[in-house]
C-alpha cells in the first residue's frame, strides 16, 4: 500500500526498523489533531488481525513524510467481505492491504489484477481508482528484499522447502522461482494446492525444479535444503503444534517463519536451539508494505 502511495507521490521509503515499536491508540500511531476532512483512509483487510503490525507501521510512515493519511485495521468476517470490498470505492477510500484469510478469495471481486496477482493468483494490496478495485502482490518482492538484507541471503541456486500452499506460499514460491532458486519443494495439508503452484512454477519458470511432496515425505528434501519457510499460522497461537517435525531440522538451515506477532514461534525457537539462523516475518512486512 504504502509503496504505491509513495510512487504516486514520488516519496522514497523510509527505515521502519529504525522506529519498529506500536504506539498510540490501540497500535494504531496518528495524532488526532491532524485528521480532517481530507485526511485520506487507508487500511487492513482480514479476519482475525488483532495481531497486525501494519497500523503502527504505516502511520509512522505517513507521520514522517507529512502525508495526510490515516492507516487503520478492518476486521472483517467471511460473510461480509463482499460488501466490505464494494464499500472502499463508496467511502472514498484509497485502497487496502489484504491479509489472511483473504488473498486468494478476494480475487472474484476485483475489476483488474496487475500481472504478479496473475502469476500467484493472490492478492496483498487493493487500490480504489475511478471505482475500480485493482489487485496487486507484493509478498513476494517483500520477501527476497528481506533475505537479501535481513540475513545477506542471496536466493538463486538454493534448495527451498515451503510448508504452506495459501496465498503467502502461493507468491513467496514464485517470488524465489523468478529469482533463480534451484529447487523449491512444496508441502501442505491440502496436497492439491501445493501440486497446483508446483504445476503453475513448472509451466511459468521451467529452470527451476519444484515438487510437491506430502509432509511423511519431507525429510530428504529438508536435509538437503538451504532455506525452510513456514508460510502457515500455525505459530500464531501458544497451542500451535509446530509445522514440521523438529527432528528434521538442522543447523545449515536458514528457518524463516512468516509469522511476525509473537516475533519468536516456537519454530524459531526450535532453531535457535539447534544453532540455525532464523527469520521472522517483520522482514517481509516492512519491504512489502
Amino acid at each position: 500500500m504504502l509503496y504505491h502511495l509513495m510512487r504516486a507521490s514520488q516519496l522514497q521509503p523510509i527505515d521502519a526498523e529504525q522506529n519498529p515499536e506500536p504506539c498510540g491508540l490501540g497500535g494504531v500511531r496518528f495524532n488526532l489533531m491532524k485528521i480532517n476532512g481530507e485526511t485520506r483512509i487507508v487500511g487492513l483487510i482480514g479476519y482475525p488481525i488483532g495481531h497486525t503490525l501494519s497500523p503502527a507501521m504505516h502511520n509512522r510512515a505517513f507521520e514522517y513524510l507529512d502525508l495526510n493519511y490515516v492507516y487503520l485495521p478492518f476486521p472483517v468476517k467471511e460473510s461480509n467481505l463482499k460488501e466490505a470490498l464494494r464499500a472502499l470505492p463508496a467511502l472514498g477510500m484509497v485502497g487496502v492491504n489484504v491479509t489472511l484469510p483473504y488473498k486468494e478469495r478476494v480475487l472474484e471481486y476485483l475489476d483488474e489484477v496487475s500481472e504478479e496477482v496473475e502469476l500467484t493468483h493472490a492478492v496483498n494490496t487493493i487500490l480504489v481508482k475511478d471505482s475500480r478495485l485493482i489487485g496487486y502482490n507484493t509478498d513476494g518482492k517483500g520477501f527476497v528484499t528481506s533475505l537479501r538484507k535481513g540475513v545477506e541471503i542471496d536466493p538463486r541456486g538454493k534448495k527451498v522447502v515451503i510448508i504452506g500452499a495459501g496465498g503467502a506460499g502461493r507468491a513467496v514460491s514464485i517470488g524465489l522461482a523468478k529469482e533463480g532458486v534451484e529447487k523449491i519443494t512444496l508441502t501442505d495439508i491440502i496436497f492439491n494446492k501445493a501440486q497446483d503452484i508446483a504445476s503453475h512454477i513448472t509451466k511459468n519458470v521451467p529452470k527451476v525444479e519444484v515438487a510437491a511432496v506430502r509432509k511423511e515425505g519431507l525429510g530428504k528434501e529438508v536435509r538437503e535444503a538451504d532455506v525452510l519457510i513456514n508460510a502457515t499460522p500455525l505459530g500464531m497461537k501458544p497451542e500451535d503444534p509446530l509445522p514440521i517435525d523438529s527432528k528434521l531440522l538442522h543447523p545449515n538451515l536458514l528457518i524463516y517463519d512468516l509469522i511476525y506477532n509473537p516475533p519468536k514461534t516456537k519454530l524459531l525457537s526450535e532453531a535457535e536451539g539447534i544453532g540455525a539462523k532464523t527469520l521472522n516475518g517483520v522482514g517481509m512486512l516492512l519491504y512489502q508494505g
